[in-house]
């Protein structure tokens, strides 16, 4: 019995996903939890392995093509199905394809039989007999209509190759068509059975082919002859001069890329993040506030224990778990901002426990965001160990969905590189996202234990928060912000590494 394969769900967030390469091919042989096909989503690409083991009968969706969650991808059953058994796949399409080559068979015959002077008489087809039995119907003009000559001869031309033979098409291959007007015909397709792809359209509208491609028009009629008056004289009139008229100027099918500059085509992963962050920035209504904060006591913690902790642990003992153990308990002091907004549903949704998304870059060729699970129940230590697992896994592509989705607050960390302020994109469904911003040695005023102030070198940082100002107000973010500033100030983190 065949087994259709759907679209899975690949992540809580993901609706839909675009096939990137089908493992395997119709006719192929393919064994249970074999990859089946590679998909990508905005969050990741990921191999997706076959259900069952069987034979591919039918693959039903394109490479490139992007399909929503539940959308049927592929058919895999026994060999012996796709000969046209029952159940058989193919048995449909093959049904069709017969009785449509029937049809054709059926006009023609008609059609020959008919001589020139029949067609000229021709009647509509409710007044003849042959019309229902080829399908004729549907082109057949009213009753109350009468033929002319061109109409007939048009409406039984042998009909061209591309006509008779039509390409199963992609919405996107045949959005591209229509948009720019297209002929099929003179497009090589490079794909399964020479179907026509995305990239062969593009590659032919580079070629700028089809500026050029020839276009045909009905042959002007020539204007009728003014019947002679009966007393006037033979004038005889001289022809006139044919007009040369310049050819229009064909235009480029692209605009020529500037002298000296490159056009290369994006890559995924960075067409996904513009995607994210137009649609973020489309969704939520972004505010931005900062504060800062002295880090002195975070510093002369970090400075006791960095080498014993790198050879512990293997990584360095940065700032992040730090400001990231602060942030997640302001996040348990102000629930709002650990909290999803929908305002289609006019309903806010209350996270009980803290999902925190940390921002990875990927060596300055991309972004992602990573999810330290049940973050509320870690301690700094536990904390940083999975920053750097997540950051590790991330560069080395071994990220799933589900470490790439399911935030309830993210934090990202450009502190590294030297940033200053930093004005981030929330990651949506999230209202908000901590930045974190360099921390250096500055001059600043502090109270001295006798009550005097003085003029100290700290080690001082900023933090900026963007937040929606659909889900909750300023008073709520600076609150947040100050709380962070008083647990990093005032904590004792000896405590937290002991």
């Amino acid at each position: 019995m065949a087994t259709t394969v759907s679209m899975p769900q690949l992540g809580e967030t993901v609706t839909e996903g675009t096939i990137l390469r089908w493992a395997k091919q119709v006719g192929d042989a393919i064994a249970e939890d074999e990859v089946l096909v590679e998909i990508s989503t905005d969050k990741v690409d990921t191999e997706v392995p076959s259900p069952v083991s069987g034979t591919i009968l039918e693959i039903l969706v394109s490479e490139g093509d992007t399909v929503e969650v539940g959308v049927e991808l592929v058919v895999i059953g026994d060999e012996d199905e796709s000969s046209g058994g029952e159940g058989s796949a193919t048995a449909a399409p093959a049904a069709e394809e017969a009785a449509k080559e029937d049809a054709d068979e059926d006009a023609d015959e008609d059609t020959a039989e008919m001589s020139q002077e029949t067609a000229e008489d021709l009647h509509p087809a409710s007044e003849t007999s042959s019309g229902a039995d080829t399908g004729f119907e549907a082109g057949q003009p009213k009753a109350e209509d009468e033929l002319t000559d061109e109409e007939v001869e048009a409406f039984f031309a042998e009909p061209s190759a591309a006509e008779k033979e039509p390409q199963l098409l992609s919405p996107v291959v045949r959005k591209l068509v229509r948009e720019n007007d297209l002929d099929i015909s003179q497009i090589s397709g490079t794909g399964q059975g020479g179907r026509i792809t995305r990239k062969d359209v593009e590659a032919f509208l580079a070629s700028g082919a089809a500026v050029g491609a020839p276009t045909e028009s009905a042959p002007e009629k020539p204007p009728a002859e003014p019947a002679p008056a009966a007393a006037e004289p033979e004038v005889v009139v001289s022809p006139r001069p044919e007009v040369e008229t310049e050819p229009a100027t064909a235009k480029p099918a692209a605009a020529a890329a500037t002298a000296g500059a490159e056009e290369v085509e994006l890559d995924r992963l960075r067409v996904r993040i513009a995607e994210n962050n137009i649609k973020a920035k489309q969704t939520a209504a972004h505010v931005w506030t900062s504060i800062e904060v002295d880090f002195e006591r975070v510093e002369r913690v970090r400075q006791a224990h960095k080498e014993a902790f790198k050879e512990e642990e293997g990584v360095s003992l940065t700032y992040l778990p730090f400001i990231s153990r602060a942030t997640i308990d302001a996040l348990k002091a102000y629930p709002v901002v650990n909290s999803a907004f929908n305002l289609e549903k006019k309903t806010a949704t209350f996270f009980k426990k803290v999902d925190l998304g940390i921002a990875i870059d990927l060596n300055q060729e991309g972004l992602v965001v990573a999810r330290v699970r049940n973050a509320d129940g870690l301690r700094l230590v536990g904390i940083a160990r999975e920053i750097a697992d997540l950051a590790e896994r991330a560069r080395s592509g071994e990220l799933g969905i589900d470490d790439l989705s399911g935030s309830t607050f993210t934090i990202t960390n450009p502190g590294p590189f030297g940033s200053f302020l930093s004005a981030p994109i929330i990651n949506v469904p999230n209202v908000a996202i901590l930045s974190t911003e360099t921390v250096a040695k500055r001059p600043t005023v502090v109270t001295a234990a006798d009550g005097q102030d003085v003029i100290a070198i700290r080690h001082i940082g900023y933090l900026g928060l963007t937040w929606d100002h659909r889900a909750f107000d300023g008073s709520t973010a600076v609150l947040f912000l100050n709380r962070i500033k008083e647990n990093i100030e005032t904590w004792d983190w000896e405590q937290e590494l002991a």
